[in-house]
C-alpha cells in the first residue's frame, strides 16, 4: 500500500474524530476526500456563516424531518409508496408536522411523486400537501440534504425533532441515501455530519435534535453513533439487513399521534416495537435487529472502544499472532450483510459479541460490554440474530485495502485504524510513530503471512476410515484465521469441474495444526435438488449459509440456517447480497407456492486455469412444502480441498482428496496423480 497516502488517510481520521467529539471545537467537518460543493452562497454555509438554527420553542411539538431517497426499492417493488400509505393511515394531531423531501427513484409507484422532480411534502391534520418542487437532484450528495433540512427547519420548526432516512444503506463505510438516478451515489458519514452541522451546530452536550433514525440496512454501527452525538439525543438504527417491509409507519407515527407528549427515547421503542410486530406479521423477522442507542451517553463507550484497540495493538506489537487469534474471533462473531465472496463484504461486526470472543485476550473487551449496555437503551431481534449488542464495528473480513481507506476517512477513534493498517499492509502511516510511543511502543515486528508459508498445495493424508487430514503445524495457529473446504464434482470425460460451494465440517486441533474433515457424503439441497452453498456465519448454536439461485430469474442469495440444537435447517429468505456501490440489497423476498428456483453451481474445466464461472443447473418449482436439508451426492468423482486465510485476506489452498460416490455412500479415497 502506498505509505503516504496511508499517512494523509490517518491523519484525516484523526482530525474526524477529534470533530466528531462534540464540545465547542466539533463545529464543521474537515473536508474528506470525496467531492464537497463550493463555497458559494448557494451553498452548504461554512462555520463563519449564518446557518438556520432551532427555534428554541417548547410547546410539546413534534417535527419528523423525512429523507425519502426512493432508488429501486421504490422503482421496482413500491416499497416507499406502501410506507407512504401506512403513514396517511394515521391521523395526526395539530401539534405534529412530518415533512418529506422525495427523490432518488427512477419511477413513484403511486400518481403523486415524480421521478423527475425533487418534491417536497408536509403530512399533519390536515393531509398530505406538496409544499413544493425542484428539478431532480442527487440525494446522495450533502447539499441535497443540507437543504432540506434547513428548508424543514426553517418553515417546521419544532419543540422536539427527528430526522430519518429512508433507503438502503452500506454500513460505516458506504453510509446510506443510495441515489439510483445518480449512480447510486450515497452520503457517506462525514457528508451527513456536514449537512446536520450547517443546520445545528455539533453540541455533543445539548444536542438540537431528539432522535436520528435510519430506516436502512446496517446503519446501527458506533461510527454513526459518534456522528450523530453531537446533533441527537437518541439513534435508532438496524445492524442488519433490513427486510423490504422496514419500519412500521402507521405504528410508530400512530404512537405519536397519540401521544405526541413522549420523547425520543419513547419514540424510539415504539420504532423498534412496531418494526419487530410488522416482521412477525409477514415473516420476515428471524433475522431482524434494530436498536435505540442513547447517544448522551456514548462517550464512554468511545473511550472504552479505545482503549479495546488501544490493548489489541500492543498485543499485536508484542505478537503479531494476535491477528490470527483476531481474525478467528471475528469470523466466530455475529456480523451483518453476508461478508461472503457471493453476497459481498460489509465488513461490519457486532462490538459486544467480538468484544466477548475476544476478552480472554483483551480484559478492557469488558469495558466495551459495560459501556454498550448502559448507552444501548432497547432492541430487538430475530432468533438467528441473537448475539446483537446494538452497535456494530468495522472489520475486515476481506481486507480489501480500498474499503479499509473508506473506514480510515469516516471511523470512530484512532486505535483501530492504526491496527488494521499495521495487520493488513505490515506497516504503519508517517505519524503513526509517535501514536505508538504513547503507548510505549517501540517497533513492530513484522508480519508473517500466508504468503509467507509455502502452504499452497500442502499434502493431504487419508487415513483407513477414509478421513482427509492436513497437517500444517504449531505455525498454523500463529498464522491462519479460519479454515474450511471446498467441495468439487469432477468430470473429467466432459474436462469439467463444478464447484458446490464451502464449508467447516471438520475438527481442528490448533495446537498442534492438525485438520480433519467430518465429511458424510451428503450436501445441501433444496427439495433433494443440490445447491452451491457458501458459509457466511459461525456460531455455537447456528451456522448460516449463503446459497446463490436465480429465483424467477433474478440473481438472488438464498438465506439458510441450521439450528445445531433442534438439528434443522430453515429457509429465511432470499437476499440480492451487496452491489458494486456498496449499497446492501433491503429486501428480504419470501419464497411463494409457484416461484421457480433454479440452482446454481461454478463451473470450470477440469484440465484447464480458467476462472470458475456460475452455471445453471436445474429448476424446481416452490410448493407449500418446499424446505432445504442435506442430501446425498449423486453418483460420480469428487475432490475436496482444504481451503485457508489469513486475517489480512491471503488464501492458500491445499493439495486435493479425490473420491468416488455411489448411492450415498463414499467408495474410495485418494487418486494419486
Amino acid at each position: 500500500m502506498n505509505k503516504k497516502l496511508l499517512s494523509l488517510l490517518l491523519a484525516l481520521a484523526m482530525i474526524l474524530s477529534l470533530a466528531s467529539c462534540g464540545g465547542e471545537e466539533a463545529t464543521a467537518v474537515p473536508e474528506t476526500t470525496q467531492t464537497t460543493p463550493p463555497a458559494t452562497s448557494d451553498t452548504i454555509p461554512s462555520e463563519t456563516d449564518t446557518a438556520p438554527v432551532s427555534s428554541g420553542i417548547h410547546d410539546g411539538s413534534w417535527a419528523v424531518y423525512w429523507y425519502l431517497c426512493g432508488s429501486d426499492l421504490e422503482t421496482n417493488g413500491g416499497f416507499a409508496t406502501i410506507d407512504i400509505n401506512e403513514m396517511l393511515e394515521v391521523q395526526l394531531p395539530e401539534n405534529v408536522n412530518v415533512v418529506i423531501q422525495t427523490g432518488g427513484a427512477a419511477a413513484w409507484q403511486n400518481e403523486f411523486m415524480d421521478p423527475s422532480k425533487l418534491q417536497r411534502w408536509l403530512y399533519n391534520s390536515e393531509g398530505l400537501q406538496l409544499l413544493e418542487e425542484q428539478e431532480t437532484a442527487n440525494m446522495g450528495d450533502a447539499q441535497t440534504l443540507y437543504e432540506f433540512l434547513a428548508f424543514a427547519n426553517t418553515n417546521y420548526p419544532a419543540d422536539k425533532i427527528a430526522v430519518t432516512f429512508w433507503n438502503h444503506g452500506g454500513g460505516s463505510v458506504n453510509g446510506a441515501a443510495f441515489d439510483e438516478i445518480h449512480n447510486l451515489d450515497s452520503l457517506d458519514l462525514a457528508e451527513m455530519y456536514q449537512a446536520f452541522d450547517a443546520v445545528w451546530p455539533a453540541n455533543a452536550e445539548n444536542p438540537a435534535l431528539e432522535l436520528v433514525g435510519f430506516d436502512t440496512c446496517l446503519m446501527a454501527t458506533i461510527d454513526v453513533a459518534a456522528v450523530f452525538q453531537n446533533f441527537s439525543r437518541y439513534l435508532v438504527g438496524s445492524e442488519e439487513v433490513e427486510p423490504g417491509n422496514g419500519w412500521y409507519y402507521s405504528g410508530w407515527l400512530g404512537a405519536l399521534a397519540e401521544n405526541p407528549a413522549r420523547d425520543g427515547k419513547d419514540l424510539g421503542i415504539a420504532i423498534c416495537n412496531t418494526y419487530y410486530e410488522g416482521c412477525e406479521a409477514v415473516g420476515t423477522q428471524e433475522q431482524t435487529t434494530l436498536s435505540l442507542t442513547d447517544l448522551t451517553k456514548l462517550t464512554p463507550l468511545l473511550e472504552a472502544y479505545e482503549s479495546f484497540g488501544q490493548e489489541a495493538l500492543v498485543a499485536a506489537s508484542q505478537d503479531p499472532s494476535f491477528f490470527a487469534e483476531l481474525g478467528r474471533a471475528a469470523a466466530q462473531s455475529e456480523n451483518y450483510g453476508g461478508n461472503t465472496r457471493e453476497q459481498g463484504y460489509t465488513n461490519m461486526v457486532d462490538l459486544g459479541h467480538l468484544a466477548r470472543q475476544t476478552a480472554w485476550m483483551l480484559p478492557s473487551a469488558q469495558s466495551v460490554c459495560d459501556a454498550l449496555a448502559e448507552c444501548v437503551l432497547y432492541q430487538v431481534g430475530g432468533i438467528y440474530r441473537a448475539e446483537a449488542t446494538g452497535l456494530s464495528c468495522y472489520y475486515s473480513y476481506n481486507g480489501d485495502i480500498d474499503d479499509f481507506n473508506g473506514y480510515i476517512s469516516i471511523g470512530a477513534g484512532l486505535a483501530f485504524k492504526h491496527l488494521y493498517a499495521y495487520g493488513l499492509t505490515g506497516e504503519l502511516a508517517e505519524g503513526g510513530e509517535e501514536y505508538l510511543a504513547s503507548l510505549d511502543i517501540q517497533e513492530l515486528p513484522k508480519i508473517v503471512t500466508l504468503a509467507d508459508m509455502g502452504w499452497d498445495g500442502a499434502p493431504l493424508d487419508v487415513n483407513d476410515e477414509g478421513t482427509s487430514i492436513l497437517t500444517l503445524g504449531p505455525e498454523a495457529n500463529n498464522i491462519l484465521a479460519g479454515i474450511g473446504f471446498s467441495l468439487y464434482y469432477v468430470d473429467e470425460e466432459n474436462d469439467q469441474m463444478m464447484l458446490l460451494g464451502t464449508d467447516n465440517d471438520l475438527t481442528a486441533d490448533w495446537e498442534n495444526g492438525i485438520f480433519y474433515d467430518n465429511f458424510r457424503g451428503v450436501w445441501g439441497a433444496v427439495d433433494g435438488h443440490l445447491v452451491y452453498m457458501e458459509l457466511s456465519f459461525e456460531g455455537e448454536d447456528y451456522n448460516l449459509y449463503s446459497v446463490p439461485i436465480l429465483l424467477n430469474e433474478e440473481e438472488y442469495n438464498l438465506q439458510v440456517a441450521y439450528d445445531f440444537t433442534a438439528e434443522e435447517w430453515s429457509i429465511l429468505g432470499a437476499s440480492k447480497g451487496m452491489d458494486e456501490s456498496g449499497m446492501a440489497s433491503k429486501e428480504l423476498r419470501l419464497l411463494a407456492e409457484g416461484d421457480v428456483i433454479t440452482t446454481i453451481w461454478q463451473l470450470a474445466s477440469y484440465s484447464g486455469e480458467d476462472d470458475f464461472e456460475m452455471y445453471t443447473v436445474e429448476e424446481l418449482t416452490v410448493t407449500a412444502d418446499t424446505a432445504f436439508g442435506e442430501a446425498p451426492l449423486f453418483d460420480g468423482r469428487y475432490s475436496m480441498v482444504f481451503e485457508m486465510w489469513d486475517a489480512a485476506g491471503n488464501y492458500a489452498y491445499s493439495d486435493a482428496v479425490t473420491f468416488d460416490c455411489a448411492d450415498g455412500e463414499i467408495l474410495t479415497t485418494v487418486y494419486e496423480d
